[in-house]
């Protein structure tokens, strides 16, 4: 399965952005999934997860109340609102959920290739 990331850019302080990640096969919504992300300077970082029917999520502290993760077919959403500058990384989805913490990057066994995310204060 390949992932593709997309939707990053430049945003104010305050504002919302939307990543989507596509998957190139159908087997994809079977799969749970994540996204984590990597500011600079820092380790990569779990942000939100979803189990493969959409029922089930999970999200980081930081992000929880400002973030939602969705997904539809061979895609899986991160809104993102009341972005801080602290949001500011690489945000990368994975999927195929194989350990038993899906916080943990290890447990997953496909990544997306990143897409930054830059907020200005």
């Amino acid at each position: 399965v390949q992932l593709q990331a997309y939707g990053g850019g430049l945003v104010q302080a305050g504002g919302s952005r939307r990543l989507s990640c596509a998957a190139s096969l159908r087997a994809f919504r079977s799969y749970s999934a994540g996204w984590f992300r990597q500011g600079p300077g820092k380790e990569r970082e779990f942000v939100a997860y979803i189990d493969w029917s959409g029922g089930g999520t999970g999200y980081a502290d930081s992000v929880k109340g400002r973030f939602t993760i969705s997904r539809v077919k061979n895609t899986v959403y991160l809104q993102m609102n009341s972005l801080k500058s602290e949001d500011t990384a690489v945000y990368y989805c994975a999927a195929q959920k194989i350990g038993p913490d899906y916080r943990r990057s290890d447990a997953y066994t496909y990544w997306g290739q990143g897409t930054q995310v830059t907020v200005s204060s």
